[in-house]
């Protein structure tokens, strides 16, 4: 018999504990022949990521000691940390973002010298004995410069420079016979999915490169994950068409593989993202997303036949093909984020590592619901609608539910499909959850893409708000019960949801969030540090702009309680933004607390952050919307609070 609570105060067995356990992540995947590699974090040893193989025995074992910490921060946000090449793992080691060799079984060994470098996106030259990879030179005044060098396999320098001058470089991908590097670049303002190049220059016999040759991509135009087929042929996903498809360069041209509506490519915010590769010349094993669902299939390059895969992931990344078999990083809404083997013959899938195991009963889950609904100008947002759902529990027959409306970082980027406790850990005790893919996101094809382009802080606004509305119209959520969350990005998105359409939502919780915009202009890293240009406007030109979509100034409109939540060590989104939030809520006089975690850069990595972030942010809901706890959580300091907690 289930018994009859109101929403907020079912207990559940998701506990705040197996949420944090839960947000173990994996970052980067590599294949060595049959040997698979990956890299994966550890949220009770402090955010620690290390790198993880799996043998021909099936055995799967830790490579990296205990001191080492596997990542690199080159752009801030990383990816690419690591290779692995003839039974060694060259990898970034967080600490000092030097370059390390490790034989599978023996001790790391410093390959760069000095500190003050950033590496990443590695591949191996064993005709020059050297890795090439993106350097980010922190030594000199001003902006970093990046560029892309060649590290001797000797040890002992820093890197040669191979090719430099623009503001950034990626995917460095040598041809099979060692003749040709492929790389992309651009420059300030873009970011890369605004526009980058794709270019091929010829490697000498000294090591150095020859004339650089422009193959794709322009100012406005994107490229992603340039790729040599087994035979020599240059393989890369672009957007000619509006949509990241499948195309090659051969004979002198650019040939499309498999025109469709669909979408190959992602938003390089990581180094290494993968979406295809190769079982042999012209087979080519892919995942593209379509309506913000990830799909796998063969694509036959010299046919243009794409043949669908049946597998239960909707979230695929980390694509990799070796000897007869592939891999990738899967998930779905009832599988979590897991590492993925696969066999090029019978199409089977076998999963080999999950973030975690999966010990809470279905009758405790949440499987989403794709959602699309109106907006403002005419248009269609989508989102993932998570209904409350508990075994154990119901509520009230006349009572509907919190809703928490999830606005995801980038801001292009996508909510996530696969399983993930941080979402079931609120469905479970009651709540609804909205995972909205707001104009900006990625998935539904460049004009989607591009609808936040000078109107950050309006369209992501607009349909964080109508997705609230639209579900509360359908009794699906209480409308005076609608609380929006958000970290980084989606942080912004909230305090800009909170100050300018203060008549929607009735709490907001701040994770690391932009109140200012000027002032993170000016105080970010430098690969984000014109994105404002795309997305609100040149500065300072239109300073105007900055000044009229900034939250806090405009902290008079705000009406309803906030809680913020950020990392004393961010360098993204410094921890002044969200004092300075909680500064004017707090003098406001409207319920707020600040939790400051020491330690903790962009998006908490340690289990003990991860857990107070979860019980804290309940307990100030539990305050706002009056529910019931059903079990005891340490109170939080709450300004302007009648009982102070």
């Amino acid at each position: 018999m289930r018994k009859t609570t109101s929403y907020g105060s079912w207990k559940s067995p998701i506990t705040a504990d197996l949420a944090a356990g839960g947000a173990t992540s994996f970052s980067g995947l590599a294949v060595d022949g049959r040997d698979l590699f990956w890299s994966e974090s550890r949220p009770t040893e402090a955010g620690r990521y290390t790198i993880m193989h799996r043998g021909s025995d099936s055995t799967v074992t830790e490579c990296t000691p205990r001191d080492f910490y596997v990542r690199s921060t080159v752009h801030e946000y990383g990816g690419g940390a690591f290779t692995v090449s003839q039974g060694l793992i060259y990898f970034v080691n967080f600490k000092d973002q030097r370059l390390y060799r490790q034989p599978l079984e023996g001790t790391p060994e410093a390959l760069t010298p000095a500190e003050g470098y950033r590496y990443a996106d590695m591949v191996v030259d064993h005709g020059q004995q050297r890795l090439i990879c993106v350097r980010e030179d922190h030594t000199g005044p001003g902006e970093a410069v990046n560029s892309i060098v060649g590290i001797s396999l000797r040890g002992g320098d820093n890197g040669a420079v191979l090719v430099s001058g623009n503001d950034f470089y990626s995917n460095p991908r040598l041809s099979p016979d060692g003749s040709r590097l492929a790389y992309l670049t651009w420059n300030h303002p873009n970011m890369p999915w605004d526009g980058c190049e794709l270019r091929l220059a010829p490697v000498n016999s000294d090591g150095t490169l020859g004339q650089a040759r422009l193959i794709a991509g322009s100012q406005s135009e994107s490229v992603f994950q340039p790729e040599w087929s087994p035979d020599g042929v240059l393989h890369f996903v672009a957007e000619q068409t509006g949509w990241w498809n499948l195309y090659r360069w051969k004979d002198g041209t650019v040939q499309a593989l498999c025109p469709m509506q669909a979408e190959f490519g992602r938003p390089m915010w990581l180094f290494g993202y993968s979406t295809y590769g190769f079982a042999s010349s012209n087979r080519i094993l892919c995942c593209y997303t379509e309506q913000g669902i990830d799909r796998l299939a063969w694509l036959d390059s010299a046919s243009g036949k794409l043949t669908p895969i049946a597998s239960p992931y909707t979230e695929i990344d980390f694509l990799r093909c070796g000897d007869g078999m592939a891999a990738f990083i899967g998930g779905s809404s009832i599988l979590p984020s897991t590492v993925v083997s696969m066999d090029f013959d019978g199409d089977q899938v076998h999963p080999v590592k999950a973030a975690f195991e999966v010990t809470i009963d279905e009758g405790y889950i949440s499987v989403p619901q794709e959602i699309s609904f109106p907006t403002a100008g005419g248009g269609q947002a989508h989102a993932l609608y998570y209904a409350p759902k508990n075994k154990d529990f119901a509520a009230p027959s006349a009572e509907r539910p919190p809703l928490i409306v999830m606005s995801h970082g980038g801001p292009t980027s996508s909510a996530m499909t696969s399983l993930r406790y941080a979402i079931q850990y609120w469905t479970s005790r009651g709540f609804a959850v909205a995972d909205v893919n707001y104009g900006g996101s990625t998935g539904y094809g460049r004009e989607y893409r591009r609808r936040l382009n000078g109107q950050w802080g309006v369209v992501d606004v607009n349909d964080c708000c109508n997705a609230a509305l639209f579900l509360a119209e359908r009794g699906l959520a209480d409308r005076d019960r609608l609380a929006i969350k958000g970290g980084s990005a989606g942080g912004y998105t909230t305090f800009a949801c909170l100050t300018f359409r203060n008549d929607v939502f009735s709490a907001g919780a701040g994770h690391f969030g932009v109140a200012d915009l000027e002032t993170f202009l000016k105080d970010t890293h430098k690969f984000e540090s014109r994105y404002g240009n795309t997305l609100i406007g040149p500065y300072p030109e239109r300073k105007d702009l900055y000044f009229a979509r900034s939250p806090i100034n405009f902290t008079e409109n705000l009406k309803c309680p906030l809680i913020l939540f950020q990392g004393d060590e961010d360098k993204i989104v410094p921890p002044s933004q969200s004092q300075m939030m909680f500064d004017a809520v707090r003098l406001k006089g409207l319920p707020t607390a600040y939790l400051l975690f020491h330690g903790e850069q962009h998006g908490f990595r340690k289990a003990e952050s991860l857990k107070r972030a979860f019980e804290a942010e309940l307990f100030f809901y539990s305050k706002v919307f009056k529910f019931e706890l059903a079990e005891f959580i340490e109170p939080v300091a709450i300004e302007n609070f009648p009982s102070g907690t």
